[in-house]
């Protein structure tokens, strides 16, 4: 049994929209509706939180609504980061949950299949990410735009989620990160300053965040290839 959390409590700034970037149309769906379907199909998940902004509660359930999944969905409160609802979330998992993964909503394309691998290597480490190496040439640059450093781009991979953990050992982490005023961007960040492993997961190249209107435009694509292809 897997539990799945959602981060789904932010806005829509670099999207230039004055609401969440879930809610904004992708094809014929919202984009939260894509990545509560790839978890609907995942037959590893058998339980999903959307931690979300009081503001968002009335129109996420409306697409739950629409969508009428067979999975339980339970709304958690968000908080002002990412950090915050993630750890809102862990505190409302049920009390029996062993291991978490944890996705965000803007990442609609990934597939029930990543889902899957990520569920199943979780058992068998304390954590992991999806990721997939870096094929651009990296730079490292200061406040000038001056170029510092060029990192070897065969020890680079750039992360994406779902990433999965141990629940009682992401809770301490969590724990400590809030003692010692931690700010990180992800989960397995907080595994690193904790001196944790963390195992990476072969990610997707198409499971993108859709964070720019361009990124919307590659998801419609990707999309439409994936209903010619079925």
């Amino acid at each position: 049994m897997t539990h799945l959390l959602i981060p789904a409590a932010g806005v829509g700034r670099r999207m230039g929209s004055d609401r969440n970037k879930l809610l904004l149309p992708l094809l014929h769906q919202s984009i939260l509706a894509w990545t509560l379907k790839a978890a609907e199909a995942a037959e590893s998940i058998t339980w999903i939180g959307l931690i979300c902004q009081p503001y968002d509660l009335d129109e996420f359930k409306q697409i739950l609504s629409q969508l009428a999944l067979s999975k339980p969905v339970h709304f958690i409160s968000g908080g002002d980061t990412r950090q915050e609802s993630v750890y809102n979330g862990l505190q409302s998992l049920p009390e029996d949950a062993s291991h978490v993964l944890i996705h965000d909503g803007a990442r609609c394309l990934a597939t029930p299949d990543l889902f899957n691998r990520c569920a199943k290597a979780v058992q068998t480490c304390p954590g992991l990410i999806a990721a997939i190496p870096v094929k651009d040439t990296i730079k490292v640059v200061n406040e000038e735009l001056e170029i510092q450093d060029t990192p070897d781009r065969r020890h680079l991979w750039a992360a994406q989620t779902p990433q999965g953990f141990e629940v009682a050992t992401l809770k301490a982490c969590h724990d400590r990160g809030r003692r010692e005023g931690w700010q990180v961007t992800d989960d397995a960040a907080l595994f690193e300053k904790c001196q944790l492993p963390v195992q990476i997961v072969p990610g997707e190249e198409t499971n993108l965040k859709v964070t720019t209107p361009i990124d919307l435009t590659i998801a419609t694509f990707v999309l439409n290839h994936r209903d010619r292809q079925s």
